[in-house]
């Protein structure tokens, strides 16, 4: 049983890493397309399991197309939530991984938790936000049991990189964190030029009510509509630290080159990481398309990925609990 186990784990992890990647860059676009409310009530869609053309609220074509992809991404995101529950049966059948799949299932009850709240707070900004994050955690907890499964060897000359690259993960999850704050406030275009904003090398911004958590969408904490200053600040500093970002992702893909074997990983991380910065400054260049939108919210997720591939190979000689 064991042996068969983990054979059917092999399959099904990758499978899961795949599906999540795909709920990730649909989320985005249910998102970035207006369509995160197409349906108000959570898990059906006006008391049914599919939209349809004869409720009321549904009666014009724009309504009925948000609904289908709101359900279509929520159908997407159970399937994944019901695989990664047979992932962790498996394992503990297999007597393999118990701890880091019993971790994503756990997760996958937030998610949906996040989820549900993500329609009845009404795109809540702190919820959409902890929602991003915690599907970019389940994908790369995903590609780190994919890689988990296959015995690599161990390079002692990598332990070298572990600072840098560790680093780079770190201030990456920070930056997608604002990322996902920009979106789930639509401050995407409030510096609509480049290099500056609004016409300044340093525009004016409202960082209090920026940064206030716990808040309505588009809303100061104390009920009045958020300023331009604040969704300015907003997006002022997702833009400044995406220096940061690239460029700890290009130190730690600058360290792995100098490590033969970590190579390939090192100008994978690079390119992701130069193609991030080309997909952001494309968006503010042609006014968020939605395509490149999407395409940024991908590219995150496949830098992430990469990071944690890089991280993997650095720390492998650390034993993991099983």
């Amino acid at each position: 049983m064991s042996a068969r186990a983990e054979r059917l784990l092999r399959a099904l992890v990758p499978a899961a890493a795949l599906l999540a990647f795909i709920v990730v860059v649909v989320g985005a676009y249910v998102r970035l397309s207006d369509a995160g409310l197409g349906c108000p009530d959570w898990p059906l869609c006006y008391g049914k399991p599919l939209p349809q053309a004869s409720h009321s609220a549904l009666g014009h074509a724009g309504a009925l197309e948000r609904a289908w992809k709101e359900m279509g991404h929520r159908y997407l995101a159970g399937a994944l939530g019901a695989l990664i529950f047979v992932i962790a049966g498996v394992s503990w059948a297999a007597r393999r991984f118990r701890f880091h799949a019993s971790a994503l299932a756990v997760l996958v009850v937030l998610q949906a938790t996040l989820g549900m709240w993500t329609v009845t707070m009404l795109l809540k900004p702190a919820i959409v936000t902890l929602h991003l994050l915690g599907g970019m955690a389940t994908f790369a907890l995903l590609v780190l049991l994919s890689l988990r499964q296959v015995a690599f060897p161990a390079n002692p000359a990598a332990s070298r990189i572990r600072a840098a690259a560790a680093s780079a993960l770190v201030v990456l999850a920070i930056q997608i964190a604002l990322g996902g704050w920009v979106s789930a406030n639509y401050a995407a275009l409030a510096c609509p030029d480049l290099p500056g904003c609004l016409g300044h090398a340093l525009p004016p911004m409202d960082f209090a009510n920026a940064f206030h958590v716990f808040r309505d969408l588009g809303r100061t904490r104390e009920g009045e509509l958020l300023p331009l200053e604040a969704l300015v600040a907003i997006h002022w500093t997702h833009r400044m630290f995406a220096m940061v970002a690239v460029g700890a992702a290009l130190g730690a893909s600058a360290r792995a080159w100098r490590t033969p074997s970590l190579a390939p990983a090192g100008i994978l991380v690079a390119a992701l990481a130069l193609l991030q910065l080309g997909l952001g400054i494309g968006n503010v260049l042609l006014q968020l398309p939605l395509a490149l939108a999407a395409a940024h919210n991908a590219g995150a997720a496949l830098l992430l990925a990469a990071l944690v591939v890089l991280n993997f190979f650095a720390f492998k000689r650390l034993s993991f609990p099983q």
